[in-house]
C-alpha cells in the first residue's frame, strides 16, 4: 500500500534525484504543503525484532519545511537523480522510512546505473529491519563503484564546522558491514569493516570503522587483533562529529573510565552507539547480566532508529534477553 505522502505526490514517475540546496525556494506551482495530517501517526513504520510496532515520532516544523522543499524540488526537476535523493533522504529524516524506501526504490528504476540509489534504499532497510534486503542492496551498489571514482556525499544534517565527512563509497561499505553485523554474520562484517578502516582517510571514520571492526574481531575471539584496531585510536584525533566513538574507542583502550566514557542519557539516539558499545563490552568479557541490562535499558528508550538501538535490540532477540521496565 502507497503511504500517505506518496499519495499526496503527482501522478508522474517519480525519478532519482537531490533536492536543492536548502536556502533556494521552490517554484510556487509545484509547491504542495504536507500537513501535520499526512504524517500522523498511522501505520508502523517497522515492527522490532520482539515483534512490536515502531512508529514514527512527531517531526518538527524544521523537518517539515525541508521536506517540502525537497518535494517541490524534485517535483520541478523529476528527471534529476540528486532531486530524488534529496526527496527520500528528508523523507527519511521524519521517520517516513517506508515512504522513503518507495521513493528509493523509483530510484532504482529509474536509475538502474546510480548506486547511490541502492546505497540509501539499503540503509531504511536497515532502519525498518529487513537486513536481508539491506544486504542485497548495499553488495550490489558495491560492485558497482569497483573502479569508479569517489565522491563526498552531502550532509542532510551538517556538522558543527559544515564540513563533509562521509563519501559515497564509504557510506556503502559502513552500512553494507552494519548490515552484516545486524545478521550476525561476523565474518562478513569483519572483511567489509576492515576495508573500510583501511580506506577511512579521516579521523572521524577511523573511529566509526574501527569501533565496530573491533567489537566484531572480539565477538570472534580475535582478541590480538581486536588490539591492532586500537592503534589507531588515540587522545588526540580531530574529531568533528563522531565524538561517542572516539570516546568508546578509549574506555576499549583503558583510556577513559565507565564513568567518563558513559553519556548522561542512555536512550538518547546520538548515544546510542557507544551505550551499545559499552554494553557488548561487558558481553565479550564475561559479564552477561550487565551487557543485557544495559542493553534493555536502551532498547526502552524512543531511538528505535539508530545503529546502537538496533544491534542491542539484536542481541537480545537472539538471547532471548530482553526484559521490559
Amino acid at each position: 500500500m502507497k503511504r500517505l505522502l506518496l499519495l499526496s505526490i503527482a501522478p508522474a514517475v517519480l525519478v532519482a534525484g537531490c533536492s536543492a540546496p536548502e536556502t533556494k525556494e521552490a517554484p510556487t506551482e509545484t509547491k504542495t504543503e504536507i500537513t501535520q495530517t499526512e504524517i500522523a501517526q498511522g501505520e508502523p513504520e517497522a515492527m522490532s525484532l520482539f515483534g512490536e510496532p515502531l512508529y514514527a515520532g512527531e517531526p518538527s516544523a524544521n523537518a517539515l519545511a525541508k521536506l517540502e522543499t525537497a518535494k517541490a524540488e524534485y517535483e520541478a526537476n523529476p528527471e534529476d537523480p540528486d532531486a530524488l535523493i534529496w526527496y527520500g533522504r528528508r523523507t527519511a529524516y521524519l521517520g517516513r522510512y517506508q515512504d522513503a524506501i518507495d521513493i528509493f526504490t523509483m530510484g532504482v528504476e529509474k536509475h538502474p546505473d546510480d548506486p547511490r540509489m541502492l546505497r540509501h534504499r539499503g540503509h531504511r532497510y536497515i532502519s525498518t529491519r529487513q537486513f536481508d534486503k539491506a544486504i542485497a542492496d548495499l553488495s550490489k551498489a558495491a560492485d558497482m563503484i569497483v573502479g569508479t571514482e569517489d565522491q563526498i556525499e552531502p550532509d542532510g544534517m551538517p556538522n558543527a564546522m559544515n564540513i563533509p565527512l562521509t563519501t559515497t563509497h564509504g557510506n556503502i561499505r559502513y552500512h553494507l558491514g552494519l548490515a552484516y553485523y545486524l545478521k550476525h554474520d561476523w565474518e562478513n562484517a569483519r572483511r567489509v569493516y576492515a576495508e573500510d578502516f583501511e580506506l577511512s582517510d579521516n579521523d572521524d571514520g577511523i573511529v566509526a570503522s574501527g569501533h565496530w571492526l573491533y567489537m566484531i574481531l572480539r565477538r570472534m575471539g580475535r582478541d590480538e587483533e581486536a588490539a591492532k584496531v586500537l592503534e589507531r585510536i588515540h587522545p588526540d584525533m580531530e574529531i568533528i562529529e563522531n565524538t561517542y566513538y572516539h570516546r568508546a574507542g578509549l574506555f576499549y583502550k583503558g583510556e577513559l573510565s565507565y564513568e567518563e566514557a558513559m553519556p548522561d542519557e542512555v536512550a538518547s539516539i546520538g548515544s546510542a552507539g557507544i551505550v551499545y558499545g559499552i554494553a557488548n563490552w561487558y558481553l565479550y568479557n564475561d559479564q552477561p547480566e550487565k551487557a543485557y541490562a544495559l542493553m534493555n535499558e536502551l532498547v526502552d528508550g524512543p531511538s528505535w532508529a539508530a545503529f546502537g538501538y538496533i544491534a542491542a535490540e539484536k542481541d537480545l532477540a537472539a538471547a532471548n534477553a530482553r526484559v521490559k521496565k
